[in-house]
């Protein structure tokens, strides 16, 4: 098959789920925020009432509108790019992968907006084209909520058949309810409407998973179907009430106090923390949340000093242990990290950002040159509903994350490196630095990635 054309519906046949309500509450949200997502759930019952009774387009059309009127074409990319990913790649049906990337010229058909789908379809999935609805964009650059395509099934067809003029695709694939007259299926030499499933085991063996989504900054963990959402937006007054009162007493209780603080956190410790006379210990961690210091200097039972970037003041307050500014200048923010550590330890995530996927980004390399006494610490976390915010003001990021009704952090102090794996012995600094986000990775059973911290702002800025 490795010369054939194919043509796979997007809903239902790619993606296991066929409704794709869920994905325009996520543009609803990420795009404009909790009114418009609050408006488009309400009109869930009727978007199913049309599609019950076979009104699809109306309802496509009104789940398109409400969710994209009035908003910048550049948000809509965005949203694309940098939250829809991963609830794609979540939902995945790999049998139906195996038969698509098993073909050489693969084309994407979508009922949902193309801008929506395009650069997942294309970079993820190894798409050559997508197909699928037009926003209209006004000359100011917001989307009006309005298609160009009348009839989007015909609109398909139209287009697929201008695609393949030569020659009639091999193989299409198509959910078993695409079968009148206007489906892009009748312009296949063969037609797959039954759900897929592997042949034998030497094929699940041999294939290869679709390109990984690395970089997710959504708001929600989980992606709101209907049900989800609704808790969500019940939780929602509650939880920023939560919020605050855990920011109160983040700030007032002393650091063995904050796993208690009101059931906020569950910490579950593993490993034993190194300790040593003379101090200067560099702790070095990945990153996930914007807690993590703060778990290392309970683990601890005393506050270790932070490396961080410029945060904003609501985080400088709440924060319970002391920050050292990184300039991004390689001189200055060497010599600053050489005199806090002749003063005591210190705490560093040399990823520079936080990634929620299961990777670990590449590390500064700057920190192996400067110490031996390096300790790696391994985080992880389980979040209720939220994380951190896409493009969002820092201080909102320690909002977000105090509302979840519940934080699991799990904190893995490994063995100080021998003088052997560090620089003394003459391995390089990115040696060093490859070495410790190895360990870290096998340690969580995450992937290790070449990507870092101006490659994450590529993809959500």
């Amino acid at each position: 098959m490795t010369s054939y054309s194919i043509v796979s519906e997007f809903e239902g046949t790619i993606l296991e789920n066929a409704d794709s309500f869920s994905y325009f509450m996520l543009v609803a949200f990420e795009a404009s925020g909790f009114i418009r997502f609050t408006i488009l759930l309400s009109l869930w019952p009727i978007i199913a009432l049309l599609d019950v009774f076979s009104y699809k387009n109306v309802a496509l059309k009104l789940m398109i509108f409400v969710a994209t009127a009035g908003v910048r074409e550049s948000k809509m990319e965005l949203v694309a790019r940098a939250v829809l990913p991963k609830f794609y790649m979540d939902d995945i049906s790999m049998d139906t992968w195996r038969v698509f990337s098993s073909c050489k010229k693969r084309v994407v058909v979508t009922r949902m907006p193309r801008v929506m789908v395009a650069r997942f379809a294309k970079e993820h999935l190894g798409a050559d084209e997508v197909i699928g609805s037009e926003l209209i964009v006004n000359a100011f650059g917001f989307v009006t909520g309005l298609i160009r395509e009348t009839d989007i099934d015909q609109s398909i067809l139209n287009r697929v058949a201008d695609l393949f003029v030569d020659q009639r695709p091999h193989l299409g694939l198509g959910r078993p309810a695409s079968t009148d007259s206007t489906t892009f299926l009748l312009l296949c030499e063969e037609q797959i409407h039954e759900p897929i499933h592997r042949n034998n085991r030497d094929q699940q063996l041999q294939l290869q998973p679709p390109k990984p989504v690395i970089f997710h900054y959504a708001r929600f963990v989980k992606r709101p179907t209907p049900a989800t959402a609704l808790l969500i937006l019940i939780w929602i007054p509650f939880g920023i009430i939560l919020a605050l009162i855990r920011m109160f007493f983040i700030c007032t209780l002393p650091l063995w106090a904050i796993p208690y603080n009101i059931g906020c956190f569950r910490v579950i410790l593993k490993g034993k923390p190194s300790t040593g006379n003379s101090g200067g210990l560099l702790y070095v961690c990945n990153h996930r949340t914007t807690l993590d210091t703060v778990l290392i200097s309970y683990a601890l039972r005393r506050s270790i000093p932070v490396i961080a970037k410029n945060m904003s003041p609501l985080y400088d307050l709440l924060t319970p242990i002391p920050i050292v500014r990184f300039t991004r200048i390689r001189e200055v923010d060497a010599e600053m990290m050489k005199q806090a550590l002749s003063k005591g330890d210190l705490v560093l995530c040399p990823e520079g950002t936080t990634c929620f996927q299961p990777f670990v980004l590449r590390f500064s390399a700057m920190f192996a040159e400067l110490t031996d006494r390096i300790v790696p610490v391994a985080i992880n976390c389980k979040l209720g509903f939220f994380q951190t915010p896409t493009r969002s003001w820092d201080g909102l990021d320690m909002i977000f994350l105090l509302m979840n009704p519940t934080l699991v952090f799990e904190v893995t102090f490994l063995d100080q490196l021998p003088l052997e794996a560090t620089c003394s012995s003459g391995r390089s600094a990115y040696d060093v630095a490859n070495h410790v986000q190895r360990i870290l990775a096998d340690t969580l059973g995450f992937q290790c990635t070449k990507y870092g911290r101006s490659d994450k702002y590529k993809t959500t800025y």
